[in-house]
């Protein structure tokens, strides 16, 4: 979080990173690995940084400052590190920090909706030769991170899927009519709003595979559009992408089946694969 706000602002000041690792006694490297949050953040280089770039807003700056102290503090999600790749341990981060997330899945019931058993068994998909440990440890972090949704502040999660994730057996019949039962118990949150695209419903051509929009509070961050692929991911901030993102969702929210339709929808999928 820390990272992307003083790249914008580096961006929006005309400053080059070699002209900022200058001001910090570092490299150019250096601030790149800052920008992007793969190092530390040492108090006095953000101040020194926040200088540079001209920012007067006193409340601003502790506001930042704080970030800066937040972020050499560990989450919860450092624990799994053996486990989590760094590109997905960013995530979590940003996930546990937003106000509202909306995904379109094409595949897989999303991680934050996953039973324990359905998350089980996607965790084994081509990785069964993985230690038990291991999977334990993959599934415990997935069902750790659903704590966002049921939480005091709890996250806003809108959730577009497939109507083919209904009916692809993950882990068997008996675990899938597990997870439906659960989505459609998670669907009557009041922070939870749950679509499915159906198969009588063309979607949207330029939507492609699955992507996570998250918005963040107020001043903390723009929003981020998130899209995972086998050992890395995607990160994007720029305005542009954002607006052809947002954009995007709403098309698939207005294609896909009405809300008062989902409740049906997956009593159907239920039937089915009992």
């Amino acid at each position: 979080m820390l990272g992307g706000h003083l790249r914008r602002m580096r961006e929006a000041a005309g400053i080059s990173r070699a002209d900022a690792g200058w001001q910090i006694r570092a490299s150019e490297s250096k601030v790149s690995r800052m920008e992007l949050g793969r190092v530390g953040f040492k108090e006095r280089d953000v101040n020194d940084l926040l200088k540079l770039y001209g920012l007067k807003d006193d409340r601003e700056r502790d506001r930042l400052m704080e970030l800066a102290r937040a972020a050499n503090n560990p989450g919860w999600w450092s624990r799994y590190g053996d486990v989590m790749p760094a590109w997905f341990s960013n995530y979590v981060g940003l996930e546990v920090a937003a106000k509202l997330i909306r995904t379109y899945e094409v595949l897989f019931v999303p991680g934050l909706l996953q039973t324990e058993p359905y998350a089980r068994a996607v965790v084994q998909l081509g990785k069964s030769y993985l230690p038990t440990e291991e999977i334990d440890q993959r599934v415990d972090l997935r069902v750790t991170r659903q704590q966002i949704l049921t939480r005091a502040n709890p996250v806003k999660l809108w959730v577009v899927i497939d109507e083919s994730v209904l009916h692809r057996p993950i882990g068997g019949r008996e675990a899938m009519c597990e997870q439906i039962e659960h989505l459609m118990k998670m669907a009557r949150l009041p922070n939870i709003t749950l679509q499915v695209m159906p198969f009588s419903s063309v979607g949207y051509p330029s939507a492609g595979g699955a992507f996570s929009v998250l918005r963040f509070p107020e001043g903390d961050l723009p929003d981020v559009v998130y899209i995972e692929h086998a050992a890395s991911a995607l990160y994007l901030d720029k305005i542009e992408d954002l607006d052809e993102y947002a954009a995007i969702m709403d098309a698939l929210s207005i294609s896909a089946a009405p809300l008062g339709e989902t409740q049906n929808i997956l009593r159907d999928a239920l039937d089915k694969m009992a």
